[in-house]
């Protein structure tokens, strides 16, 4: 089973070219499933004793997630990775089962993205130039280029944080973003961020080979999502902000302002890199939800 596994996982990351974050997804929703089934039929399977698996053998599975605690979402991935779990099976193996077909993922309720404030962004350049004494000079350039980029492009972490310096010679119009399951996209850049970035490189130590990342811990070495993530965390610390004040929450930003701007879905999803365009709906939500506050507080008749 665990070779079969490894195929399974190989097949991911060189055929569909996932992130190693979703291949590791797959892989440990593989094994929950797998460590259930073994307790559940009380002897060690082999791949082959999976097309045995029933409706009740599944659902069963989904009910013992529920008594853990997991969330929808989860299960839901869960009950995803083990289709193409199967799929992959009937395709390399000829081990067909159809009772998989047969479970319902659980409702997901899709929660309605929160943007910054624009005028917290801009304290944020306040909070690292106040706290700039603490740290190096080059850190406190680094933290709002960092910033400036998520807003300014809409970028996902991973794909700020896979950026090389090659990517930013010459200040291309647009960088060449490569997304969630190798999707290429070009993303415009606004002056400001050129500034930031620039700012950076000419005081970062090290780091500066054309083919190195762009972002450097302080150790010289590519910075990782999380040290990213503790940036605006500190800031968001330090300025007293919501919860919700997160890397992503910036990228939610860039595609509020432009849809209340007037971009068109069309144009916003090729520019979030999103492969739906029901993910970038979200975003209508987000802005008439905004537009039904201001009438209820604004329109005199709201109240009647």
């Amino acid at each position: 089973m665990k070779n079969t596994i490894t195929e399974f996982t190989e097949y991911l990351s060189r055929t569909k070219n996932y992130s190693a974050h979703t291949v590791m997804a797959y892989e440990n929703d593989i094994h929950d499933f797998i460590t259930f089934y073994e307790k559940f039929i009380g002897a060690t399977p082999f791949p082959s004793d999976l097309s045995r698996a029933d409706t009740i053998c599944f659902r069963s599975f989904l009910a013992d997630r529920q008594r853990r605690a997991l969330s929808h979402k989860s299960t839901a991935r869960a009950l995803s990775s083990l289709r193409g779990f199967y799929k992959f099976l009937a395709k390399n193996y000829d081990i067909k089962n159809d009772a998989i077909a047969l479970i319902s993922s659980p409702k997901v309720p899709r929660k309605l993205s929160k943007a910054i404030d624009p005028i917290d962004i801009e304290h944020m350049h306040d909070a690292i130039r106040d706290t700039s004494s603490t740290t190096a000079p080059w850190i406190s350039a680094r933290d709002w280029a960092l910033v400036v980029l998520l807003f300014g492009c809409g970028l996902r972490i991973s794909e700020a944080l896979s950026l090389r310096n090659h990517d930013t010679h010459g200040h291309p119009d647009a960088l060449r973003i490569l997304g969630k399951g190798g999707k290429e996209r070009l993303v415009p850049v606004l002056p400001a961020v050129w500034t930031a970035i620039d700012k950076y490189i000419e005081l970062r130590p090290f780091g500066n080979d054309a083919n190195d990342e762009l972002f450097r811990s302080v150790r010289g070495l590519p910075m990782s999502s999380r040290m990213a993530e503790k940036v605006i965390e500190n800031l968001r610390n330090y300025l007293q902000l919501p919860d919700y004040v997160t890397p992503h929450a910036l990228r939610h930003t860039f595609a509020t302002a432009l849809l209340s701007g007037g971009a068109d879905l069309r144009s916003l999803q090729e520019l979030l890199g999103h492969s739906s365009l029901s993910t970038t709906q979200l975003y209508t939500k987000v802005n008439m939800a905004e537009i039904s506050n201001i009438y209820a507080t604004a329109h005199p008749r709201a109240k009647n």
